[in-house]
């Protein structure tokens, strides 16, 4: 595999089994990822800094492949330490932003762009979206440390789609909680005035006003906050399946940042 110098910094490289999979299970279930993965001839996947062990690259493919069995995935590690020998029809690389000179169908880097300063959101996004394959996707995301809370963006080559919250409903009190998680590209825009916190603070009432929900548990008062969210004008994505987790999809011109953004909207 022959590849550019790579482009980056090494990241801490914390990782976790499961860490990943609220992002994961949403991914085989969405529409325009299955849609992508499954009408391309010749599908690539590339987990972008996988951290310090290989563990959610190799979950990662394990669930795509119940989409598409033949799905080729590639994880790329920055630092040349972190790069193991392949196994479970998965391999590894070193490479960064420039992708090793692949051209991915579809691109998963979670927990990288946190770390770098907000600024450098914009640069590594048309990066990434440069060498995708024609139709390609890119999933940009964090999460906690064990994956019980966490936030997405979805790409194409055009720009930001949508953005995802995702949370396990016994681990959160309230929307808001995930603020902390926040894309990089949006973190820094959760003030009053900014299209994020406008959401989240609507979520969090709705979640309120859902509290005689509570006694047929938490999944079912998340399903009656969507619907209260939908009411006040909120273009929430319906859930296509039965979910586990308290999940909210809205376009990223709902939470496209307002001011002092570096990333435009869509």
């Amino acid at each position: 595999m022959r590849g550019q110098h790579p482009e980056g910094v090494a990241t801490r490289g914390t990782t976790g089994i499961n860490r990943l999979r609220r992002s994961d299970r949403w991914t085989v279930h969405e529409p325009v990822a299955t849609r992508v993965l499954t009408q391309t001839s010749s599908p690539l996947a590339v987990d972008l800094g996988y951290g310090a062990m290989p563990v959610t690259t190799l979950e990662w493919a394990a669930r795509l492949r119940t989409v598409r069995p033949d799905l080729r995935v590639v994880g790329l590690e920055i630092d040349p330490d972190r790069v193991v020998p392949g196994r479970d029809r998965v391999e590894f690389a070193r490479g960064g932003f420039e992708l090793a000179g692949l051209r991915p169908t579809l691109i998963r880097a979670f927990n990288v762009l946190r770390q770098y300063p907000e600024e450098a959101v914009a640069p590594a996004w048309e990066r990434l979206r440069s060498g995708l394959a024609p139709g390609g996707l890119i999933i940009d995301g964090t999460c906690d440390e064990l994956g019980r809370r966490c936030a997405w963006v979805l790409l194409d080559e055009h720009g930001p789609r949508t953005l995802t919250l995702a949370w396990s409903p016994f681990h959160a009190d309230r929307p808001s909680d995930l603020a902390e998680r926040l894309p990089k590209a949006l973190i820094h825009h959760n003030v009053p005035g900014e299209p994020i916190h406008e959401l989240l603070t609507a979520a969090d009432r709705a979640w309120a006003a859902s509290a005689p929900h509570s006694a047929f548990g938490p999944r079912l008062r998340w399903r009656a906050t969507l619907d209260l969210l939908r009411g006040q004008g909120f273009e929430v994505q319906g859930q296509r399946r039965r979910m586990r987790d308290c999940v909210l999809t809205v376009p990223w011109s709902t939470v496209a940042p307002r001011r002092g953004s570096t990333v435009a909207p869509r």
